[in-house]
């Protein structure tokens, strides 16, 4: 049996590098809003993950995160800089999973940068407590899924797919590498 990329009468496989391949990243991560942030990624042991949204997407690809210095992924990430984040902007595209080297600072300037109100619920001692740290993940590689032009044209060519029986998907897919 062929795989559905071999019935796809279109390419759906565009790998992306340098300046096109951090826009893909920053849009993509953008629309999701959040992600789960994984770590102690060891093949065959299980891994750990937690909800995170960015506070910021720098121009080059860098994902910026407000975090406790005692909280297990700081934990983690001191032992092994490894992460993996995983985005989904909708149902059915705007998936990407990135992976990086995460950086722990105490840089004040970021964290007036990337401090908000709502902070406070995690730092109760606001921009000042003594606990913030900033994580910096810095994207090494990673791989996306997404349309090519939009959900109404991508539902419009599933739906005439299913109807005369074959494959038209709107979707592309392919590596990033920043």
């Amino acid at each position: 049996m062929d795989s559905i990329n071999k019935n796809q009468p279109e390419d759906n496989h565009e790998d992306l590098f340098g300046p096109e391949a951090i826009e893909k990243i920053r849009s993509m991560a953008s629309k999701a809003g959040s992600c789960f942030m994984c770590t102690k990624i060891e093949t065959g042991r299980s891994f750990s993950a937690r909800p995170m949204a960015p506070e910021k997407i720098d121009e080059n690809g860098n994902f910026w995160f407000l975090s406790a210095n005692d909280s297990h992924k700081n934990i983690e990430l001191e032992k092994d800089p490894s992460v993996q984040l995983l985005f989904q902007g909708s149902s059915y595209s705007d998936f990407l999973s990135i992976y990086g080297k995460a950086q722990i600072s105490r840089d004040a300037k970021m964290i007036d940068e990337l401090w908000d109100a709502t902070m406070k619920t995690w730092f109760t001692e606001g921009k000042d407590d003594p606990r913030i740290t900033v994580l910096k993940i810095v994207p090494t590689e990673g791989y996306y899924w997404d349309t090519k032009h939009n959900m109404l044209v991508a539902l419009a060519k599933r739906l005439y797919g299913a109807a005369v029986g074959e494959t038209y998907d709107d979707s592309v897919q392919g590596k990033i590498k920043p």
